[in-house]
């Protein structure tokens, strides 16, 4: 065999074993040789001798299908097989694929070292919510926050700090939390609040959540409780009568317990007090419109003013004798009352309704015969008429003696 002949067959096997196997997963390089009418590119891929397809919708995200011309090179990812080598197969090629690639490595390395990451919520959906991070990802609902989420659509469109919980490129698989992200930024919180909150401060904090027994206010970094009691000096029923999740509002610590994580406060004791000035709003002899709050056995609490009640006893309520305050007026009803005594020291109204109507002539005292007002509290009885003090908060001198029957005759 001659010399030339021997280098051509030793060209001829360098060029055989210089082309290499493609197997599905191997990243390539094609070069563009066509397009067809499925609008599709032919490409052949370097150091193979074999032609594959990218279909338009494997493209990157910032390719156009008409851009790309004969003899571009693209780098691609081999995503399957066409028949095989006998029938002269060939392969089915992706650019967007490479690109879903790098972002699922950028992920990883991420996730190696704890770092976090921010994408944009995309779709709410039942069980959590999807975000875009290059790739699909997914918050479970119990990792959105460190509380239980009630409407999820709130957070579409919201770009979130999140923790990779879980990662799997291969099933496509990313778990990410936003609770991890929200307790941590709140235990710093709390830290710096356990150095400058103090009982007695007055703060603003936000509108948390509401229950049926108070409301949760959020003071940055740690919720405290405004008992339903501590929201208004008028009787309040329900929380979300009054207040609204995301209201500010003014707050008075009460007192604060780090170790058990909680935190009193109270919204009333930083509003005016209603029983200032009560002389001048409610003077003696008055006539002022209330309403009827409580009923009990020997009268009727009576609000005037928000937080301010005073007590109908049940001899002011009818010249006619009446067994109990519910046989003639009932909770929530609207009613005229006469001021007969104010104590602003001990917050004590005394009211009347019947002193706002004429008695009968048969039942109007002769002045000659009223009643000298004892100063001695007299005994106790069964009649609701002499209910004990601690009871009606006035004693039966107080209420019927000879001073209001001298506003009975104003």
């Amino acid at each position: 065999m001659s010399e030339n002949a021997n280098n051509d067959k030793n060209d001829l096997l360098n060029a055989l074993n210089s082309v290499n196997e493609v197997k599905v997963g191997d990243v390539v390089t094609g070069e563009v040789l066509a397009t067809d009418d499925n609008r599709q590119l032919i490409v052949g891929i370097e150091g193979s001798g074999v032609e594959g397809v990218v279909p338009e919708r494997e493209l990157g995200a910032n390719q156009k299908f008409e851009d790309i011309k004969q003899g571009d090179k693209l780098k691609l990812i081999v995503t399957s097989r066409i028949g095989s080598d006998k029938e002269g197969g060939s392969f089915v090629l992706s650019s967007r694929q490479i690109e879903t690639r790098k972002v699922w490595d950028e992920l990883a390395e991420k996730s190696k070292n704890d770092e976090t990451i921010t994408a944009k919520v995309s779709q709410a959906v039942k069980g959590g919510l999807v975000v875009d991070a290059g790739v699909r990802g997914f918050i479970p609902a119990s990792m959105i926050s460190d509380h239980f989420v009630d409407n999820l659509n709130q957070f579409k469109g919201q770009e979130l700090e999140l923790k990779i919980i879980e990662i799997d490129p291969v099933e496509n698989r990313l778990i990410l939390s936003h609770k991890a992200i929200v307790q941590t930024e709140k235990a710093q919180e709390r830290e710096k609040l356990m150095e400058t909150l103090h009982e007695g401060d007055i703060v603003e904090g936000t509108v948390a959540r509401l229950t049926s027994f108070g409301a949760f206010v959020d003071l940055g970094g740690m919720d405290g409780l405004v008992h339903v009691s501590q929201i208004a000096y008028e009787r309040v029923e329900k929380p979300s009568d009054v207040l609204k999740v995301g209201q500010k509002v003014k707050v008075k610590v009460l007192s604060v317990d780090f170790d058990r994580n909680r935190i009193s406060l109270s919204i009333k004791q930083t509003l005016p007090e209603p029983w200032d000035g009560i002389e001048e709003k409610a003077p003696v002899g008055s006539v002022l419109e209330g309403t009827v709050k409580r009923l009990v056995d020997f009268g009727a609490f009576v609000e005037v003013f928000p937080g301010v009640e005073g007590l109908v006893h049940i001899s002011q309520i009818s010249h006619e004798h009446i067994a109990t305050p519910g046989d003639v007026l009932k909770v929530g009803e609207t009613i005229q009352v006469k001021v007969l005594d104010v104590d602003p020291e001990r917050k004590r109204l005394a009211l009347s309704i019947k002193a706002l109507t004429d008695a009968p002539e048969e039942d109007k005292p002769k002045k000659e015969s009223a009643p000298k007002r004892s100063s001695h509290k007299p005994r106790q009885s069964s009649n609701n008429n002499n209910a004990p003090e601690e009871e009606t908060g006035f004693t039966l001198g107080d209420i019927i003696g000879d001073e209001l029957k001298k506003h009975e005759d104003k």
